[in-house]
């Protein structure tokens, strides 16, 4: 059965799609060795040249996408990096850590630009916007933050209005949105420019632990500690539908740069691929005995990276 994402959004009014998974062999995967402890964040450069990764070592660390080399060894952070992003330019990075404060650095030196304070918690996720000019934060405190990543400022304060962390935020493509998510099983939308609440919808039985817009712009999607994942429209305005097949909590989801597939990360330890019309699972992965943290897929689909807890790994995905 074959659906448009509008089909799938209707027939999810009646119930959740169930479709038996296609399973693949495991694709051939590099591993990036360097971090000492748990690597907690990744993403890839614009160029797919380069990944960044952030550890419990307080380190981030620049990798060459084709060979696994570690190019540079970033410090500054005096506690874990939980958090990291690449501006679509990609010549800055900006982390975010459990010492409370975002970083910003230069990709090519790898000398720290800017230390953005305000966050009274550990800095749980971090995002550039699509144009480069703002940075939006999120943080155990409860809240969300929006920078001028130029000069480090921070422009307003947005509170989740609940007893637990803002777990994910994410910018839409055209920038206008950031849609947030947290421990109180919600997700949010808000005005990127006015910092005004839009939506706010029920989305999971459990806290909410990631959340992205899809490149197109048409789709959001979601995954919770219920072990569920849920793809919903840009607005959260239909009934959404359901990827089924983990086993415990999903940590991340990510949309490929085509909006077809997502990746989803658990603590069953395995990765997940799934495409995005049908809901169909199209491979399973997983590092023996770790469970799967973060995840990121290169500009054109054709690699995945991941880490579980110590093992980060970039996988080919060239015959998916």
């Amino acid at each position: 059965m074959k659906l448009t994402t509008a089909g799938a959004l209707r027939i999810a009014l009646v119930g959740s799609i169930l479709i038996s998974p296609v399973r693949a062999a495991e694709p051939p995967s590099i591993a990036l060795k360097g971090h000492d402890g748990w690597v907690t964040a990744v993403a890839f450069s614009p160029d797919g040249k380069w990944v960044l990764s952030g550890g419990e070592d307080g380190t981030l660390r620049i990798w060459d996408a084709s060979s696994g080399k570690e190019i540079r060894v970033l410090k500054g952070h005096s506690s874990a990096v939980s958090a990291v992003d690449v501006s679509p330019d990609g010549k800055r990075l900006v982390s975010g850590s459990w010492d409370h404060t975002l970083r910003i650095w230069d990709a090519g030196s790898g000398k720290q630009l800017k230390t953005l304070k305000g966050h009274e918690d550990q800095v749980t996720s971090v995002e550039f916007s699509p144009n480069g000019k703002r940075i939006v934060s999120g943080s155990g405190d409860d809240t969300l933050k929006v920078w001028d990543a130029t000069s480090g400022e921070s422009l307003f304060t947005l509170s989740h209005d609940d007893e637990y962390d803002v777990t994910s935020i994410a910018f839409s493509p055209d920038g206008k949105r950031i849609v947030s998510a947290g421990g109180e099983k919600q997700l949010k939308i808000w005005d990127s420019s006015t910092g005004e609440e839009l939506k706010t919808v029920l989305a999971h039985d459990d806290a909410v632990s990631s959340v992205s817009f899809s490149p197109d712009g048409k789709l959001i999607v979601s995954g919770g500690w219920d072990g569920v994942i849920k793809i919903w429209d840009s607005a959260l305005e239909e009934t959404p539908f359901k990827l089924e097949g983990h086993s415990d909590a999903i940590n991340m989801v990510a949309f490929s740069a085509d909006s077809k597939r997502i990746a989803s990360a658990s603590e069953d330890k395995t990765t997940k691929i799934w495409d995005v019309l049908s809901g169909k699972e199209l491979m399973t992965f997983r590092v023996p005995g770790e469970a799967m943290t973060s995840i990121a897929f290169s500009p054109d689909g054709t690699w995945l990276v991941t880490d579980a807890k110590g093992e980060l790994r970039i996988w080919q995905l060239k015959d998916l």
